[in-house]
C-alpha cells in the first residue's frame, strides 16, 4: 500500500509513519513528564523541524547540481526530496544538547526521543522490506492504438512506471521532466499509464504539450492504481529487470528527485 485515506485525502505511507512517530513521541513525553508538570512537546516540534530542513538541505547539496541552474528550486518540497538520516542525526545531537542545558528535562525529552526514533526507524524499515518483496502486477492494458499492452511484455530491462492523468497539475508539470529522462536513458523502459481517461483526451494533451513520449498505456479503470495501493497522483514506480519494486514515489517529481530514484535502480541493477 502506497498511500492511505483520510476522509478526502490520500495520504503517502512515509508522511503517515512520520505523524505516527511524533505522536508517539508526544504521548510518552507526556506521560514520563506529567508528575513534574514537564510537556517537551514544543521541544519536539522544533526538533522536526530542524530534522526535515537538514534532511532537504542534504538532499540539495547531494544533487546541487540539478539546481545550479534553478536555485530558487531548492525550498520546492513539493518534490519529495529528503535524505532522512542526517536530518535524524541532526534532531538527536540538537535534541541531545537541549537534554544536557536543562536537566529537567532529561527524562521525557529523552524517552520521547527514544520512542520517536524508534517508532520511525521500525517502521521505515518494515515499509522498506515489504516495498523491496513487491513485484510489477500481471495485468493487460491498451496502447494508444487499442493493442494489448502486457506490463511483463516490458520486463528484460529496469521499469519506470508512472500514473498520470491530463486534469493533474502536479502530473502535467512533471511530464516533460519524465520525458527528458526518457530521452536520456536508454537502458531503461519508462511506461506512462494513464488512470482513467479515454484515448481522445490523452491523445490531444500529448499532441498539444508535443512530448514524445513512447509507451503511453491507457488504464480507463485504473486497476493499475488499485493494485499497487496508490489512490494519489501522480505516482511513479520503480521495478528492476525481473519484475522487483525496488522503489516508488508520491507526488511531483523534480529532475533531481528522479535523479535521486534512478540512481537508486541503477545501483539495483548492478
Amino acid at each position: 500500500m502506497l498511500t492511505m485515506n483520510v476522509g478526502p485525502i490520500a495520504l503517502p505511507v512515509p508522511h503517515l509513519l512520520l505523524i505516527l512517530s511524533l505522536l508517539f513521541a508526544m504521548l510518552t513525553g507526556w506521560w514520563v513528564g506529567r508528575r513534574s508538570k514537564l510537556n517537551p512537546e514544543a521541544q519536539l516540534f522544533k526538533l522536526l523541524l530542524v530534522a526535515l530542513i537538514v534532511a532537504r538541505l542534504a538532499f540539495v547539496i547531494a544533487y546541487f547540481d540539478h539546481f545550479r541552474d534553478e536555485p530558487w528550486n531548492a525550498i520546492d518540497i513539493r518534490d519529495g526530496g529528503f535524505i532522512a538520516w542526517p536530518g535524524v542525526l541532526a534532531a538527536v545531537l540538537l535534541g541531545g544538547w537541549m537534554v544536557w542545558r536543562d536537566k529537567t528535562l532529561r527524562k521525557p525529552l529523552g524517552f520521547a526521543m527514544a520512542v520517536g526514533v524508534s517508532v520511525w526507524s521500525f517502521t521505515s524499515l518494515v515499509l522498506h522490506a515489504f516495498e523491496q518483496g513487491t513485484r510489477l502486477p500481471e495485468l493487460t492494458l491498451r496502447d494508444q492504438q487499442g493493442n494489448p499492452a502486457a506490463l511483463h511484455d516490458y520486463l528484460g530491462k529496469p521499469v519506470v512506471i508512472n500514473l498520470w492523468a491530463t486534469w493533474c497539475p502536479p502530473c502535467r508539470r512533471e511530464m516533460p521532466v519524465l520525458a527528458e529522462a526518457q530521452h536520456n536513458e536508454p537502458d531503461l523502459t519508462f511506461l506512462f499509464v494513464n488512470q482513467g481517461e479515454g484515448e481522445r483526451t490523452i491523445g490531444q494533451y500529448l499532441n498539444t504539450h508535443q512530448l514524445g513520449l513512447d509507451n503511453v498505456l491507457l488504464d480507463t479503470g485504473g486497476q493499475l492504481g488499485q493494485l499497487l495501493g496508490s489512490a494519489a497522483l501522480p505516482t511513479t514506480l520503480f521495478y528492476d529487470a525481473e519484475g522487483r519494486q525496488v522503489a516508488s514515489h508520491l507526488g511531483e517529481l523534480s529532475r533531481a528527485s528522479l535523479a535521486r530514484q534512478l540512481q537508486k535502480l541503477k545501483e539495483n541493477d548492478r
